[in-house]
């Protein structure tokens, strides 16, 4: 489990010391990576390209990938700044996917804060 923003940050440093490949043979270890929160913060596009990299990869060695998103599909060219790599990143995303989307009224931490009130 790791934060997105995390994750893009240790992805950044790699590729600035050409260190990308290893850290990608590292994380291909894992059975299952969970980013949380893609989108939530806004990242350059540089930071965008390492993200789609690691996403590319670990889509090429079909290893389990868990990301949680309070953003639709179509909106990811906000995420990724460029239609056509937001458009590439989905496609790897949802082929071989089970996608759970829930809908709620309230965010769970809303609900959560007001039943501690009572």
């Amino acid at each position: 489990f790791v934060p997105t923003f995390k994750l893009v940050s240790e992805l950044l440093v790699a590729k600035a010391k050409l260190e990308l490949p290893r850290l990608l043979e590292r994380l291909h270890k894992f059975d299952v990576i969970c980013c949380d929160d893609i989108g939530y913060v806004q990242h350059s596009a540089e930071e965008m390209e390492v993200l789609f990299t690691f996403l590319a990869e670990r889509y090429q060695q079909n290893k389990t990938l868990a990301l949680t998103s309070n953003i639709v599909f179509s909106e990811w060219d906000r995420i990724f700044k460029n239609p056509m790599t937001a458009m590439a990143a989905v496609d790897r995303l949802v082929h071989r996917s089970v996608i759970l989307e829930f809908i709620r009224d309230k965010s769970y931490r809303e609900e959560m804060a007001e039943l501690q009130q009572i």
